[in-house]
């Protein structure tokens, strides 16, 4: 199947590092584009009156934080659904919780996620989803192993690249994911700047290796298509990758 995507995303998380790295790990990824950062509910609110229709976003990621308590999250859902029933919305908790999990089920929520679960992977979960009724992550299927329902299903692990080692996963988390220069991940690691070289070529060939017949659109720089493979599930589509551009 090829998988034809260009995600809308607003994103509302209390804590300000915590939703600038989300941010940095969807903007890598064109599949999703960040449209609104909102740390402070009201302000997602403010944004939806401002902003043109053709910008809301196709995902509302929804930090659990200030809203732990089912009643006053299926307040805030229910808020949400009263602009736009379009969109999606995605719970993303910082710890599993039958109370929310059936908040967001019975509020025809896309997803109940751990961003612990999640982490780098956030773009690949979301497109993935593209094709569920539900998701939880993994931890959550933990919590109630044998009481979820069926059109439920669990988002696959993270593609293993065992041949990678420590070093060379650690010079793609620095140069690729977190987009720091060689100069500074050679400090950092305390080696040449030539072997950090080393390390991210012997990296890209072996994410290459795995997407032999996964084509790319030419337009991708080798980063970015690092960073979409070494972000990938296990089980996403080996033949082909289409990315719809924005406007």
């Amino acid at each position: 199947m090829v998988t034809e995507t260009n995600l809308k995303v607003l994103i509302y998380d209390h804590d300000v590092f915590a939703l600038h790295a989300i941010n940095s790990y969807l903007a890598w990824d064109r599949r999703t584009r960040v449209h609104c950062l909102a740390t402070n509910i009201e302000h997602a609110f403010e944004w939806f009156a401002n902003e043109d229709e053709s910008e809301w976003p196709d995902v509302l990621i929804l930090d659990t934080f200030k809203f732990s308590d089912p009643v006053d999250l299926s307040a805030l859902i229910k808020r949400f659904y009263a602009v736009d029933r379009n969109f999606w919305i995605v719970i993303l908790d910082h710890e599993p919780a039958v109370e929310r999990l059936q908040v967001a089920l019975e509020n025809n929520c896309k997803a109940y996620f751990l961003r612990g679960d999640t982490g780098i992977h956030i773009a690949s979960a979301l497109v993935w989803l593209q094709n569920e009724n539900f998701g939880v992550s993994v931890g959550v299927e933990r919590l109630m192993p044998d009481t979820l329902p069926r059109y439920v299903t669990v988002l696959p692990d993270k593609r293993q690249y065992p041949e990678l080692t420590d070093r060379i996963r650690q010079a793609i988390q620095l140069c690729v994911v977190e987009g720091m220069s060689a100069d500074l991940a050679a400090d950092e690691m305390g080696v040449s700047t030539h072997t950090i070289r080393s390390y991210i070529k012997e990296g890209y060939r072996i994410l290459e290796a795995y997407d032999e017949n996964k084509e790319y659109p030419i337009e991708l720089s080798a980063q970015e298509r690092a960073f979409i493979r070494y972000t990938s599930l296990e089980d996403e589509d080996d033949e082909d990758l289409s990315i719809v551009e924005g406007e």
